[in-house]
């Protein structure tokens, strides 16, 4: 971008999504779950569907396998939002 373009607006420039950290007790838990808890979609249904579809990220890759394995370290993107999966015993 020119620095004198003034027609771009602050909020349309791509940034890196905020990384919100999700803590696990149990590893591994399967993709939809996560999206289902953390309440980016409403259903379970939902949630399988939006992986299914493409529309999630897996560790900066789009990830179709609903019942996809997530463990502590994985990062899960969607709309917008970048989580960061994190076990914690809960012993």
């Amino acid at each position: 971008m020119n620095p004198t373009n003034t027609t771009e607006s602050a909020a349309s420039k791509s940034s890196p999504a905020p990384i919100r950290q999700v803590d696990i007790s149990t590893e591994p838990v399967e993709l939809y779950k996560i999206l289902k808890f953390e309440g980016l979609l409403g259903s379970g249904g939902e949630a399988k569907a939006a992986v299914a579809g493409g529309q999630v990220l897996l560790n900066g890759a789009i990830e179709t396998q609903k019942r996809k394995k997530v463990r502590s370290g994985d990062t899960v993107e969607f709309a917008g939002e970048k989580l960061l999966i994190q076990f914690v015993d809960p012993g």
